[in-house]
């Protein structure tokens, strides 16, 4: 079999190399627009079935073309590319495991990929992703869904001035976050209400005090899941996203153009540089947290699923605990595809897998394997 990963940054290049190590027979590709870095990375992983290509992800038909020669692909693409590549895997006519934050909804492309005969699992990734596998699995145990509440955040292990934030991912899809409106769910009904809202304190279990705000990660939750109140906050030290939001507010995240000294760029890719700059501090150990809390009706009573995850900075690897939550999950994912452990065509979101026994089994253990722990609660009430 042979795999492509498509975009291999801090993300993508631990998922090929996880990829490559659990299944030897397997030939995986780095792709990346930028040469040296697919070459690099290849040879940092070292294996002798990792190899590296340039490939241009902004071009439809060149990915089309070069999907072809593949039996699956991974997706690690900023957000404003993750459509265009969903579409051209079904062009493809191949299956695809992505994690991009696409602004698209890629549930509108179900049909088209089913009669492809293809799988698409997007999102699939730590909030989307993991979060996604949780609450479907505990809405398949219930008969009414009454609410679905999801924490997550990346965080330094201790604040950092002057955001309390340290940059683990892409800057673009941190802005991103910042900056769409975050979708929620109401009396049964969508709602649209303004990110970094809604903000509250809250004492997260072997962390202390943490932030929470509105932000867009119910994602496919919205079209799979009927509950009467759903939404996602991100967790953040506590002060960040009032300073966050001042920069919001003064249009650094803005995409117009301005002019200055006669050269004219956007305040956002300015941001973004400067984020990458000076938030990008890898002597910084970083940690994950994630609550997910879904009430309901079971038999006629009330039931409620609390999960908790807290992951830390893998010092023996020198992984990221974001890089370890992101990249693992579509790894794991992407190996069930190939071993036929997945067998829905069209775009199945991570939610799906969670419902069905056999696949939810399969991903938390690959999860355990990766040392990622995840406890289950319920309680009545």
């Amino acid at each position: 079999m042979k795999v492509i990963v498509i975009g291999c940054g801090n993300i993508g290049s631990v998922a090929a190399e996880d990829l490559a190590r659990n299944m030897k027979s397997t030939e995986v590709v780095l792709a990346d627009n930028d040469e040296k870095r697919a070459k690099t990375v290849a040879r940092k992983i070292g294996l002798a079935n990792v190899s590296w290509k340039k490939l241009d992800a902004t071009s439809h038909d060149e990915t089309v073309h070069a999907l072809k020669d593949f039996d699956l692909a991974l997706g690690f693409l900023p957000g404003k590319l993750g459509y265009g590549l969903v579409e051209a895997c079904i062009d493809a006519g191949k299956d695809l495991v992505d994690v991009s934050f696409m602004a698209e909804n890629p549930l509108a492309l179900d049909k088209k990929a089913a009669r492809e005969d293809v799988t698409v699992v997007p999102d699939c990734g730590l909030a989307p992703g993991i979060s996604n596998v949780l609450v479907g699995h505990a809405v398949a145990e219930l008969d009414k869904v009454k609410s679905a509440h999801i924490m997550v955040g990346g965080l330094p292990e201790k604040p950092i001035p002057p955001l309390g934030y340290v940059i683990t991912w892409s800057p673009e899809s941190l802005i991103d976050e910042y900056t769409r409106t975050a979708r929620i769910v109401e009396k049964g009904k969508q709602t649209d209400v303004e990110v970094l809202s809604g903000i509250e304190e809250i004492t997260f279990p072997g962390l202390g005090k943490l932030e929470a705000f509105f932000t867009d990660g119910l994602r496919t939750l919205i079209d799979t899941i009927d509950g009467e109140e759903m939404w996602e906050k991100t967790l953040r030290h506590p002060g960040h996203a009032e300073k966050v939001k001042a920069l919001k507010d003064l249009g650094f995240f803005e995409e117009r153009q301005v002019s200055l000294d006669d050269v004219k760029t956007s305040p956002r890719k300015l941001a973004v540089k400067l984020l990458a700059e000076k938030l990008w501090r890898p002597e910084i150990r970083d940690l994950v947290a994630l609550k997910v809390e879904v009430s309901g009706i079971r038999n006629g009573k009330p039931l409620r699923y609390v999960y908790h995850l807290l992951d830390r900075f893998d010092k023996k690897c020198g992984i990221t605990s974001m890089a370890r939550t992101t990249a693992y999950p579509a790894s794991i994912v992407a190996q069930m595809m190939l071993k036929g452990a997945v067998k829905e065509k069209g775009v199945t979101p991570p939610e799906k897998l969670g419902m069905n026994e056999k696949p939810f089994k399969m991903f938390m253990e690959g999860l355990k394997q990766h040392g990622i722990e995840v406890s289950e609660k319920k309680t009545a009430g």
